[in-house]
């Protein structure tokens, strides 16, 4: 095809650095930030006709390469952020999916209402949360972000606007919504938020001695929570392995709150500008940069675990405040610099996850690569295609990278893998940088992936659609 046969033309920016979230990768390429429909077709376009690849970005919040391409165009969908219907109607709120999760919940709690399921930072946008189909501190109770979409419109690569929701193109809805980003493009998303009746919840801190201590208290207590993680002190050794600190939270009943309306309100929601009063967030990272190294994190896991044991008593605090824990020290991860790292997560299913966590975390302290951050939950099997999810428990791993330990760490995670995969666990793709196909396929059927695969064919016919994590998992 000679350029004077093309029926669009689009002038690309300049090449610029995009990174991931970790800091594990990072690729040099025009990025192009539609605002309109139209534009998003243009560029659909003109990739088809140019042979080019596309890979969409929306908070860049994947700690991997999920949403970045080595040799392509990244489509930026943060300026494409309406709020289109915002009323909060019955908790009903249809928003164009470069809205961020911050952008969604500002718009509704004063109305009384919560996202129903959020992750541990407010700014991926509502089309990245739908690809990665993101989980929060409830999913085993509220299932993926996905079970709360009550439709959306999404554009293929092809032209076609397609309505989708749970009857109507009910294949699209289940395979879009865990897809990657690697069928076509979320436009319209309408989703239904929760109903709340105070702007605080009950917070209940929880020590525990030992990584069964912590699956006990789970499985007792899940059905009365509505919140529950665990954050794990990973250089725990012996009978302390996995010891930890639970945080239960509840949401307060109706009439319950006598401050409800004024602690609704977002300015009284928003995270503290700056620690006692005094330190500006933005330099927090710094003050936590000399503990950035084992000896360091071994003593801030500690002091963490310590505190759980020194006051359990509960207390209120805000949907932000506890939601959004990540957010409270912004560029928290320049702390492992000039270095970068990476999160490992990793599903097992129940009857599997107390020894196969177990084997886990004894296999890093033998390899001598320890998370410096470990995060638990509990989680329910949902029915999207490239679900990540089962019937048990997650564990997430913080691994710091460096020039000299990178072929290390992605040894040791190919090592715990192997233990993944006897104890018939599943992996989350918004934060992986290591999976490899032979590990695909023994997560999936070959049934799901050979379904995934065929409504590629179908919707993005000339497979113009494409991230460097979907090419290193399921091409490579």
């Amino acid at each position: 095809m000679t350029s004077s046969t093309f029926t669009v033309d689009i002038k690309l920016p300049e090449t610029e650095e995009v990174q991931s979230w970790g800091m594990s990768h990072s690729v040099y390429v025009p990025v192009l930030k539609p605002t309109t429909i139209d534009e998003i077709k243009k560029i659909f376009i003109y990739a088809t006709e140019r042979k080019l690849k596309v890979a969409f970005r929306g908070g860049g919040c994947s700690y991997g390469d999920a949403s970045i391409i080595d040799d392509g165009i990244i489509v930026d969908m943060s300026d494409y952020n309406h709020i289109i219907d915002g009323e909060c109607k019955d908790g009903i709120i249809k928003a164009e999916s470069g809205v961020t999760i911050q952008k969604l919940w500002e718009t509704a709690i004063e109305k009384g209402y919560w996202p129903p399921v959020v992750s541990g930072t407010m700014f991926p946008t509502l089309g990245g949360a739908l690809s990665m189909n993101i989980h929060g501190k409830n999913n085993f109770c509220m299932g993926p972000i996905g079970e709360h979409i009550q439709a959306f419109t999404f554009l293929t690569p092809t032209g076609e606007i397609l309505n989708c929701s749970k009857t109507e193109n009910k294949d699209i809805f289940y395979s879009a919504i865990s897809g990657l980003g690697m069928l076509g493009c979320f436009l319209e998303i309408t989703i239904k938020l929760k109903k709340i009746h105070s702007g605080k919840l009950e917070v209940t801190p929880i020590s525990t001695s030992n990584l069964e201590a912590m699956f006990d208290y789970f499985d007792k207590n899940y059905q009365t929570s509505d919140y529950l993680v665990g954050w794990i002190d990973a250089f725990g050794r012996g009978s302390s392995l996995g010891r930890g600190l639970i945080h239960k939270a509840n949401y307060i009943e109706e009439g319950k709150d006598p401050h409800f309306l004024e602690n609704r309100k977002v300015v009284n929601q928003h995270l503290p500008s700056r620690f006692f009063g005094i330190i500006p967030k933005s330099w927090m990272w710094l003050f936590m940069y000399p503990f950035s190294h084992k000896l360091g994190m071994r003593l801030v896991n500690y002091a963490k675990f310590l505190s759980g044991k020194i006051s359990s008593k509960s207390y209120k605090q805000g949907h932000a405040e506890y939601a959004f824990l990540l957010d409270y020290v912004p560029n928290w991860k320049y702390i492992y610099k000039p270095g970068s790292m990476i999160q490992y997560q990793v599903f097992l299913p129940k009857e599997n996850a107390l020894n196969g966590m177990k084997d886990i975390l004894n296999h890093c302290q033998t390899k001598g690569i320890i998370s410096y951050l470990a995060v638990f939950k509990k989680h329910r099997k949902d029915n999207f295609l490239l679900s990540h999810s089962v019937d048990g428990f997650s564990l997430a791993l913080d691994f710091p990278v460096s020039e000299s330990s990178r072929n290390k760490v992605w040894e040791l995670a190919y090592e715990l893998d192997n233990i993944v995969i006897q104890n018939k666990g599943k992996f989350y793709f918004a934060k992986d940088s290591t999976l490899r196909p032979v590990v695909a396929e023994k997560i999936f059927t070959s049934e799901v992936i050979g379904t995934f695969k065929k409504l590629k064919d179908k919707l993005d016919p000339q497979h113009i659609l494409l991230t460097d994590l979907y090419h290193r998992i399921f091409l490579s």
